[in-house]
């Protein structure tokens, strides 16, 4: 493993890590915070394989080969735990943080540290939050807690508080393309999944592998620019039958949400780069149409619509309202 543990872009982290661990200043709790997809559960589990690897020569480089860093990577290190929710969407349960918190008692097992992984600790119920506390303000010595969330703000002040917070950043689209086509990935689609990503190199991994979501993608855009024309008889159809399907319907909200934020930045003449870069001449075409007002009454529309089906709205009502509002062309 090279010398930035293989975290494209998170290098200052990497060596704020690594020196607390060659000064023997590695801290009880830290808490990860940044955009999905941008590698705060990969860096949890590099952490955990430079605190416990026996194949480095250096202190805080992990090998990657030894049986502690396999065993890591593989997810069997009897003293590596993820703790998470049962389901996606679903809480972390104070049973949870209960269960941890015994066998955190007992001495590692195997490694120098029991290193316990809390991803998206935001779910956590308020019950499972206050169980960790108690943890968190008596840790064991040889215990390192490692929680994720997108924001600090996110989590109990009296968590954070007791947290070392690294906030993790997006990298810039050059950088994430020219590291995707390294891997193999060809070049115009490495600078749309950089763009599309928003320079987060797990999502743009993620969606490489996903063909159908690139596919439903595209079929929503179309969808989208075939309204710009239809009749007020089409578009109650088509709300129709979004609406039938509550899933779908916000996915097709989110998707078009980030099309017409790339319509207001190049609306407003922002030099930020757009993100669904293969729908650029659709985007600069609606800019020139539409103006600044108009695009921007109309992405809060889709905003509050979006809004609305997470409040549980009437989903029908709510996608005809949208279509009704849809702009002039």
């Amino acid at each position: 493993m090279n010398k930035n543990w293989g975290m494209l872009g998170q290098e200052w982290a990497v060596e704020l890590l690594r020196g607390q661990i060659v000064r023997g200043q590695v801290r009880h709790a830290y808490l990860f915070c940044g955009p999905p997809g941008v590698g705060k559960r990969t860096l949890a589990l590099r952490l955990a394989q430079a605190l416990n690897c026996t194949g480095s020569q250096e202190p805080g480089d992990p090998c990657g080969e030894c049986r502690e860093c396999r065993q890591v990577a593989a997810g069997s290190h009897p003293d590596v735990v993820l703790t998470q929710a049962d389901l996606e969407g679903a809480a972390i349960k104070v049973e949870q943080v209960r269960e941890l918190r015994r066998t955190l008692v007992l001495k590692p097992y195997q490694g120098r540290y029991r290193v316990v992984i809390l991803p998206r600790f935001k779910d956590a119920t308020d019950s499972a939050s206050n169980a960790l506390l108690k943890t968190l303000e008596e840790a064991p010595t040889q215990v390192v807690l490692i929680l994720t969330a997108e924001h600090p703000e996110q989590l109990l002040p009296t968590i954070t508080s007791r947290c070392e917070i690294l906030r993790l950043r997006s990298l810039s689209f050059k950088v994430l393309e020219t590291d995707l086509t390294n891997r193999g990935i060809a070049s115009e689609l490495a600078r749309w999944l950089a763009h599309i990503s928003g320079g987060r190199p797990g999502s743009a991994l993620r969606l490489a592998e996903e063909e159908e979501w690139i596919d439903n993608r595209r079929k929503r855009f179309d969808e989208q620019w075939r309204l710009n024309s239809a009749s007020r008889v089409e578009k109650f159809a088509f709300a129709d039958q979004l609406s039938k399907d509550k899933v779908r319907m916000r996915q097709t909200l989110l998707i078009w949400i980030s099309y017409w934020r790339d319509v207001l930045l190049r609306s407003s003449g922002s030099r930020i780069p757009i993100t669904n870069i293969d729908r650029q001449d659709e985007i600069e075409s609606l800019a020139h149409i539409l103006n600044l007002r108009e695009v921007r009454r109309f992405l809060l529309r889709l905003e509050k619509t979006l809004d609305g089906i997470e409040s549980n709205v009437n989903s029908r009502l709510a996608a005809e309202v949208l279509l009704l509002d849809w702009p002039v062309l």
